[in-house]
């Protein structure tokens, strides 16, 4: 997504806004319409060509609530825009579109192998996506980093899962085409086809992966969910299906879209890099800069219980919610100079993972990740230069893009 992270912002005509259409996020100025939105209609309804409707609250006071709330904003019917009025069949099963106190249960159990402490004892296994996506950064010759990012978070979630490698390239391609059907670049056949047939082989595939592990689990995240109880009843086989696909979804949708957009702010603030690469102790406020300024999940969605009143409006029961976390992390209200790009900013109270019970149970995994290959950046590479057009995914989903080249000039040898 276009980060827009200048100003002044161009003015923005509040009744052709569309928050649905992908190509805003790939070719518009997103962060543009989100600012007007805060200023002068923070609770905003849109109406698509087909009847369908939707709430958007932009402010972080409301997207805080809206994720926070469940009594009064349900997951269980649909999280994301793509699936708006259409029903979730996963709705009560899959933790990331289940309510207190079920996902509670779900939660705590993948909590075991995805908790900080759980990750840092796996942070061996880390070093060789690490060194496989910096191997063609250090030759010094152009790489395309988003294609190289992309793979990245496979390697990690692919081995806490226990997938066979050879799965990971498609695995990762079928994530980014289910969140982003509409851009071309991911479209195997029309968006709707893209997404139902990304849906479809994922489902399969799991569903196989886990048959073929018969009833012995194993020592890795599927093998937790194969132990987990709710209600005092093991998950039946569609219920795991439902939140393998959740978890591969959640860890490809954050970190490599998180890499390219804290790269590109380091391109324009060479300072910054400069200043983090001296300094040690800047790296972790620099990861959580580069979630806030990247915020690669741009919505999630949700579902009014009754009737509730929201920044001035009367949203009705049933009636969808979507709740944008690019937008509160630029919200004036609570972030000093929000479109500064500041590694060192305090404090920094952003929802890049969400906010609430259904806060990102891969956040310690991103987090460890993204530090560990920021520190061998800033240690092997002295800077990182643009070495072609950037293109940004289309999507409402995921703020990303789809292809940038670079060119990174390695530190001399001591």
């Amino acid at each position: 997504m276009r980060l827009s992270p200048g100003e002044p912002h161009p003015p923005v005509d509040l009744d052709r806004i569309d928050l649905w259409d992908a190509r805003l996020y790939s070719e518009g100025r997103p962060h543009a319409v989100w600012r007007a939105l805060r200023q002068q209609a923070p609770v905003h309804r849109q109406e698509l060509a087909d009847g369908r409707r939707f709430w958007s609250v932009v402010r972080y006071a409301d997207v805080c609530r809206v994720l926070r709330d469940h009594e009064d904003f349900t997951s269980e019917r649909g999280t994301l825009l793509t699936a708006l009025d259409t029903g979730d069949p996963a709705g009560g099963r899959m933790m990331a579109a289940t309510d207190p106190p079920r996902h509670g249960v779900l939660r705590e159990s993948l909590n075991r192998v995805l908790s900080m402490k759980a990750v840092e004892a796996r942070r061996d296994a880390l070093l060789k996506p690490i060194d496989r996506l910096l191997a063609p950064l250090l030759t010094g010759e152009p790489t395309d980093l988003a294609a190289a990012a992309m793979d990245f978070p496979m390697d990690f979630i692919g081995t806490f899962m226990g997938l066979p490698e050879a799965d990971w390239p498609r695995l990762a391609k079928l994530t980014t085409m289910a969140v982003a059907p509409e851009d071309a670049d991911f479209q195997e056949g029309s968006a709707p086809l893209t997404l139902v047939s990304a849906h479809h082989e994922l489902f399969e595939y799991f569903s196989h992966q886990l048959s073929a592990r018969g009833t012995t689990p194993t020592d890795d995240l599927i093998g937790q969910l194969m132990t987990t109880r709710l209600d005092g009843s093991p998950l039946d086989h569609e219920t795991i299906v439902y939140n393998c696909y959740s978890l591969i979804l959640g860890a490809n949708v954050t970190t490599p879209h998180t890499i390219t957009g804290l790269v590109q702010a380091l391109m324009d603030h060479p300072t910054a890099y400069a200043e983090a690469a001296a300094d040690p102790s800047l790296l972790a406020g620099c990861i959580e800069e580069g979630l806030r300024w990247s915020s690669p999940a741009s919505h999630f969605m949700r579902y009014a219980t009754r009737d509730v009143d929201l920044g001035g409006q009367r949203i009705r029961a049933g009636q969808a919610v979507a709740a944008w976390l690019g937008s509160a992390n630029r919200d004036e209200d609570v972030f000093t100079d929000p479109y500064v790009f500041d590694i060192e900013r305090r404090p920094n109270r952003h929802v890049a993972f969400g906010f609430g019970p259904h806060y990102c149970v891969g956040g310690a995994l991103a987090r460890i990740s993204l530090r560990m290959l920021f520190e061998r950046i800033f240690t092997t590479i002295e800077r990182i230069e643009p070495a072609g057009d950037v293109r940004h995914l289309a999507s409402n989903f995921v703020a990303g893009v789809t292809s940038m080249p670079v060119r990174a000039v390695p530190r001399d040898e001591p």
